[in-house]
């Protein structure tokens, strides 16, 4: 048999079990029990339980019917203004099935919808309220147009706490007859970032290698530097041996294999954590976002990295 992916395996099948968004579930528990629903927005990070939320809110609403009923596209991979006056209106212009009062439509990814398209959907949300209700997911709530955020009942989602993380990792372990060791626990709520989806690919990845998980599998799994080695690496730069500093990063972008963008978010992450004086970390900071932004636009990784220990490094020596 083929190896199930533990996102899929263990996605939740009814809103009460997605885990870490509390305050949001209860709301759309009360539309679930009421039979009614308005048009939504869900916003936040990826990996934090929209599209999960989606899926269970129609598969409760209408039980067996839920796939005739429910209909799912990505805008990011359909965002053209004939996505909406075809695909979206026709099936909004159907009839629902099995004695349902409407049908739900999921736009996944609405905020790469072109704006042209933004306007056109606009217009079909109002146009077939009475048979079909619409739940947009974003990753940035700012880049849908305000006709349609005021059309929708707005739901932000948070990135996952620790906890909810810990909880949820605990009980896939136990099912699949793992055993994760707090060492382990701990690198994979780092390792996440509050991102369910990264987390539970960790823990499967690192599964393929030993029963009882630790922290260096899943740093390794994920090529991803120990929180210790970023905060040596930066406390060597910062007390001016740019040398020394240099061959540490050599380490992790060569031995780990470490990305430039994977660096700069684990120095960003240690930063916030060091005992650096208030003054110093702003230099600190706006150095390390010229870095991201030149990273960003394709600059050579290694020469930017490299910049950034040399000016840690002399903000040392002034």
């Amino acid at each position: 048999m083929k190896e199930e992916i533990w996102i899929e395996k263990y996605r939740p099948q009814k809103l009460a079990d997605v885990v870490g968004q509390t305050e949001a579930i209860e709301r759309l528990k009360s539309y679930v029990s009421t039979q009614n629903l308005p048009h939504l927005l869900f916003s936040g990070p990826p990996g934090v339980g929209k599209t999960a939320t989606a899926v269970s809110i129609a598969k409760e609403l209408f039980g067996e019917d839920w796939n005739e009923n429910f209909t799912e596209l990505n805008a990011s991979d359909e965002r053209g203004i004939d996505v909406v006056r075809t695909k979206i209106k026709n099936f909004a212009k159907t009839s629902p099935i099995g004695g349902a009062d409407f049908k739900i439509i999921f736009l996944d990814e609405a905020d790469a919808l072109t704006s042209d398209a933004q306007s056109a959907l606009r217009r079909t949300m109002e146009r077939y309220t009475s048979n079909c209700r619409f739940i947009l997911s974003c990753n940035y709530s700012s880049r849908i147009i305000e006709p349609i955020q005021s059309r929708c009942a707005v739901y932000r989602f948070r990135p996952l706490s620790g906890d909810a993380v810990r909880e949820r990792c605990i009980y896939i372990a136990k099912q699949e007859g793992l055993d994760i060791a707090e060492d382990g626990l701990e690198a994979i709520m780092y390792v996440s970032g509050g991102d369910m989806r990264k987390a539970i690919n960790a823990l499967q990845a690192a599964s393929m290698f030993d029963t009882v998980i630790h922290s260096d599998g899943i740093y390794r799994i994920t090529a991803t530097a120990h929180p210790e080695e970023i905060v040596e690496l930066l406390e060597t730069a910062l007390s001016g041996n740019f040398l020394q500093a240099r061959k540490m990063l050599d380490k992790l972008m060569v031995e780990r294999g470490l990305s430039g963008e994977d660096v700069v978010g684990q120095v960003y992450r240690s930063l916030i954590e060091m005992d650096i004086p208030s003054k110093k970390l702003v230099h600190i900071m706006d150095t390390l976002g010229e870095t991201d932004f030149r990273l960003t636009e394709g600059a050579d990784e290694r020469i930017q990295l490299d910049a950034l220990l040399a000016r840690l490094s002399y903000s040392n020596a002034e």
